[in-house]
């Protein structure tokens, strides 16, 4: 890729403004489409985004921003997508514009829920991107901490390294250290499935567990991620590396995190349907659990994957938290 060129954000939640805010470290220009023109509107006028990180002030002669999703495919090589996956498919409806020769950047947080395909997978058969032209972002990274610019890192996947350098080097500063891979289905499952532990950890809490069974469930769900990626996409890979580890560890933890926060008021006793109206963030943790249980149906040789099947149980079939949780201790070691 060139010096001169040009990266587009799709989206205008927190990790979409963080995206942006870390690409303007590094660019003259930043397209960025939000659907919201009272978004857009309040970003020119007021420097920051109305409803996330609003302490992230913005150059705003540094950014080309539209409510029109083919204005800002047209004009970008390089399009990072961070619409919420519940909510892709009926944005990606609205584009006309030929992205056949673009680079897709996914930073979205779980699988289409519509086809069950990898985000990666659908720009590949719905729009001809050639799987080298398609990268994936994954942490750990929260994007409250980087609107305090503290000390994070990414991983940047793509088949292309080259591409994948390059994207690196555009999100990289003093306060983002970034690390390329090439296993670009691995960490796209990894960065979905985290989501899920991240609920279950969530639910815990929520129940009274403490911090021991809390290590003892984070410790299961990273060897329970890798027999699911395995299954889906064997390959050489270092599962305790930051992006399959430290993204599920700090996504488990963090107060920051969402879907701790949507499994912690699950597990005290809150409805999915209460929860989920109560946070004014999305949970891609809820969407990625039936989309993951499915997966695994579907193979002729299933994963054990009892978190998985726990949180799926509390979440699509109702059952008591504390009850699915009696027996999910049973099954950890």
């Amino acid at each position: 890729m060139s010096d001169t060129t040009k990266y587009a954000v799709f989206g205008a939640g927190s990790w979409a403004t963080a995206i942006v805010k870390m690409l303007c470290e590094n660019l003259e220009e930043v397209g960025w489409y939000m659907r919201s023109s009272y978004v857009k509107e309040h970003l020119l006028k007021e420097q920051h985004n109305p409803s996330y990180l609003s302490s992230v002030e913005f150059h705003t002669d540094q950014l080309k921003i539209s409510n029109d999703i083919n204005e800002i495919a047209d004009w970008a090589d390089v399009l990072v997508f961070v619409i919420p996956s519940a909510f892709i498919h009926s944005e990606l409806e609205k584009l006309t514009a030929d992205i056949s020769n673009k680079t897709i950047v996914s930073a979205v947080k779980g699988i289409m829920p519509e086809t069950g395909k990898l985000v990666g997978e659908h720009f590949h058969d719905i729009y001809n991107i050639p799987f080298n032209n398609i990268a994936v972002i994954a942490g750990p990274c929260h994007a409250e901490e980087v609107a305090l610019e503290r000390l994070s890192y990414l991983t940047i996947a793509c088949d292309d390294t080259e591409k994948a350098q390059s994207i690196a080097d555009n999100l990289s500063s003093d306060y983002i250290k970034t690390k390329t891979s090439d296993d670009v289905i691995g960490i796209e499952y990894a960065v979905m499935l985290k989501n899920i532990y991240a609920i279950a950890a969530g639910i815990a809490h929520g129940l009274g567990y403490g911090d021991n069974f809390q290590s003892v469930l984070m410790s299961n769900a990273i060897r329970e991620m890798k027999r699911f990626i395995k299954k889906t996409h064997k390959m050489k890979r270092n599962i305790n590396n930051s992006a399959y580890l430290g993204d599920l560890l700090v996504t488990g933890y963090s107060v920051f995190s969402r879907n701790r926060m949507f499994g912690s008021m699950v597990g005290k006793g809150y409805t999915v349907k209460s929860a989920q109206m109560e946070m004014s963030m999305v949970a891609e943790g809820y969407y990625a659990t039936k989309s993951a249980y499915d997966l695994n149906e579907k193979n002729k040789t299933k994963a054990q994957l009892p978190i998985i099947k726990a949180v799926y149980e509390i979440l699509y079939e109702n059952k008591n938290p504390k009850k699915v949780f009696e027996k999910l201790v049973d099954k950890l070691d």
